[in-house]
């Protein structure tokens, strides 16, 4: 196990350097001139030069990205040019409010997709099959925006029940948090919920077909115990795995979802930083976020060999 994941790291290596270098060029090829944003209304020739200098606008791309990949291996992200603060501290700032809604979102999918998959996978063909497969369906075709807009207006503006948008820490005020935090969460676990039901319905038809079933069922074991004892576990694996790239997804952050409910995560960090031509402070993220991405693909293929041990994960899958 621990030479799968030193392969694993290995090859997330190149993975990264050809992350930076995209991010790195495409943004060089963005219309628009930093030092001027930079300068706002101050045009004075010696500020932009001095701009230019202090972030080295006038060397060329290849000199700049290695320059910035240097800072990198030193573990220096660089500096906000909007705010003056470094990179690093303003995703340690962002990263509990992400990671918060993107818990919250799982937590609902799971919540939701779970006893729908499962039941629609046993009654296959009944009305219950039918409805489940309908809600997934719903689940994939409604827009997060829109959504998110129709339980703000619901919930916020006729009900008056929940917050319409805004943040609270959770150490500041628990239940203010949750109460902002639900219908976002809701959002978004909704539509991943959707994802997971057909996947998990799926994988459980599939199991339920499978020879060690029938022949756990003609023991007399009971049918609940052999669904969810001898047949969950093993549909799980798949769906293990959208968890894991979901979860990824979500820690780049749900950008839309956060716009619409004011929250101060990754997904508005990184709008605000492209539209202000903040360099740094995109690269940064998204150098984070690859590298999350990965190290929850390396926790999956450990949740494999944890559900199934027959599994080989050693031989570097």
């Amino acid at each position: 196990m621990l030479l799968f994941i030193a392969k694993r790291f290995l090859t997330a290596i190149p993975t990264l350097i050809i992350v930076t270098l995209m991010v790195f060029g495409i943004q060089r090829m963005l219309p628009g001139d930093p030092a001027l944003i930079i300068a706002g209304e101050q045009r004075d020739p010696e500020v932009i030069a001095y701009i230019r200098q202090q972030y080295r606008l006038d060397d060329p791309v290849p000199v700049q990205y290695l320059a910035w990949l240097g800072q990198v291996l030193r573990g220096d992200l660089g500096q906000s040019i909007r705010t003056n603060q470094p990179v690093t501290q303003l995703i340690w700032q962002k990263l509990p409010v992400t990671v918060e809604l993107a818990l919250l979102s799982m937590l609902i999918a799971i919540l939701i997709a779970l006893p729908i998959g499962v039941v629609s996978a046993v009654r296959k063909g009944t009305v219950v099959d039918y409805v489940g497969t309908l809600f997934a369906l719903s689940g994939l075709s409604l827009p997060n925006f829109w959504l998110g807009i129709m339980l703000i207006l619901l919930f916020s503006v006729q009900l008056n029940l929940l917050p319409a948008s805004g943040y609270v820490e959770f150490s500041r005020d628990p239940l203010g948090n949750l109460q902002r935090m639900i219908m976002p969460a809701f959002v978004l676990g909704s539509g991943l919920a959707a994802v997971l039901t057909r996947q998990l319905r799926s994988s459980m038809l599939d199991v339920l077909k499978q020879d060690y079933v029938r022949t756990a069922q003609a023991k007399g074991l009971l049918r609940r115990r052999v669904v969810l004892r001898h047949a969950l576990r093993n549909a799980l694996i798949p769906v293990i795995t959208i968890l894991g790239l979901q979860m990824g997804a979500l820690l780049s952050g749900a950008v839309l979802t956060e716009q619409v409910f004011t929250i101060p995560g990754f997904g508005k960090l990184v709008v605000d930083s492209v539209f202000n031509r903040d360099y740094a402070v995109v690269q940064g993220v998204v150098l984070f976020t690859s590298a999350a991405y990965i190290f929850i693909n390396l926790l999956v293929d450990v949740a494999y060999a944890l559900l199934n041990p027959r599994i080989q994960v050693g031989g570097g899958a």
